[in-house]
């Protein structure tokens, strides 16, 4: 009965539009944590045949279950795996990031025992201060790397912590970073080594930053629909930077739709669901929902929300259950039984719930859980 709707479409427009604004460079999809909940299989083959290079995960088991799924171009692991993975990152043809020596060391020991050349991207800390090695050790890094005869150095990266920020401070330390970078990669250069696919944009940085786009980006919460940031919240010499380019468009790809299991009358004075949070004022119709935050519908959205039943909002009362929440229809209504509602969509899309609630868009997307339904259109 709850289902999310993936509309395709919108993906893909979404892709087309990153695709038009940074012009020959190559687009690394991020595809991890289920697509960021939109359905990883559906969303990576669409990627790939709208013109993605790569894909992007997390964790090994994400990208052994795409190849499981018959998806053959390249997978870049973005986060630290486990050594004892080291055996399934060969089997699956996957592309670790390395940050240091070490775990330079454990791949290149089992892929050499195997007679296999592994790819692998250095990754670079310019200023997130997470994984990534030192810009003053990236050289010596690179150096191993490529002395290494089960390794091949096939790229170069970093990852900006506040590229998605229209600050002004903010835009100065994606610049410093950017830097820091170029300087780690010349170095690289200048020592004979090639770094490869070089890379470090993500969503933000593809909106505010065009000198960072370098041979590839990995925009994630834009192809999905959300602009973190927009261009004229920039500072205006900032935004002359900018002026040769058109504003990025994205539209929401997913909307959540449930329906209407009850609708019944409460009296003045009633009370609904857990906590006694919410009391009708004066007699009124309410309609029972199945979704409640087992399925990813946060809890805090709790008397924060609001439904659309028929192209009418209506708001949601009382405390969001494991499985169920409640809405009011008001004294008179014509909501019937069984009729479609709209928790996201439309205007109510999953930032505006993000901020009811005091969180980001991506985590709303994530959470909408396994049980609800994915549904493809477009």
């Amino acid at each position: 009965m709850t289902k999310a709707i993936i509309h395709l479409d919108r993906f893909m427009s979404n892709f087309y539009a990153v695709k038009a604004r940074i012009g020959e460079c190559r687009i690394c999809v991020p595809v991890k944590a289920d697509a960021y909940g939109h359905g990883v299989n559906q969303i990576a083959k669409t990627s790939l045949e709208a013109g993605a290079y790569c894909l992007g995960a997390a964790t090994v088991s994400e990208g052994i279950d795409l190849r499981k799924a018959g998806i053959t171009a390249p997978i870049l692991l973005f986060s630290q795996p486990h050594y004892k993975e080291i055996p399934e990152i060969i089997d699956s043809g996957l592309i670790p990031f390395v940050s240091d020596e070490s775990f330079a060391s454990l791949l290149n020991r089992e892929a050499e025992s195997r007679k296999v050349k592994l790819l692998v991207h250095i990754k670079i800390d310019t200023g997130m201060g997470r994984i990534g090695c030192p810009v003053e050790t990236a050289l010596y890094l690179a150096r191993y790397i490529v002395s290494c005869p089960g390794l091949e150095l096939a790229g170069t990266a970093t990852h900006f912590a506040v590229a998605d920020s229209a600050d002004e401070w903010d835009i100065f330390y994606t610049q410093m970073q950017l830097s820091r970078f170029k300087e780690a990669v010349e170095q690289i250069k200048s020592a004979g080594i090639n770094p490869g696919i070089v890379h470090a944009a993500n969503s933000g940085a593809v909106i505010l930053h065009p000198d960072t786009w370098l041979d590839m980006v990995r925009p994630g919460i834009l192809l999905y629909g959300y602009k973190t940031v927009n261009e004229d919240d920039t500072p205006l010499l900032h935004r002359e930077t900018l002026s040769g380019y058109e504003p990025v468009q994205a539209q929401p790809v997913m909307e959540l739709k449930t329906i209407v299991s009850l609708v019944k009358k409460i009296k003045k004075g009633d009370s609904v669901s857990y906590g006694r949070t919410w009391t009708a004022l004066q007699d009124t119709f309410i309609a029972v929902l199945p979704l409640g935050y087992a399925d990813g519908f946060p809890r805090l959205a709790s008397n924060q929300w609001q439904v659309t039943i028929n192209n009418k909002t209506y708001p949601l009362i009382g405390r969001i259950c494991m499985d169920q929440c409640i809405v009011n229809l008001g004294p008179e209504t014509d909501v019937q039984r069984w009729e479609e509602a709209t928790v996201i969509g439309g205007f109510c899309d999953a930032a505006l719930l993000a901020e009811a609630v005091g969180t980001i868009p991506y985590e709303i997307t994530c959470n909408i859980g396994n049980r609800v339904i994915r549904e493809y259109r477009g």
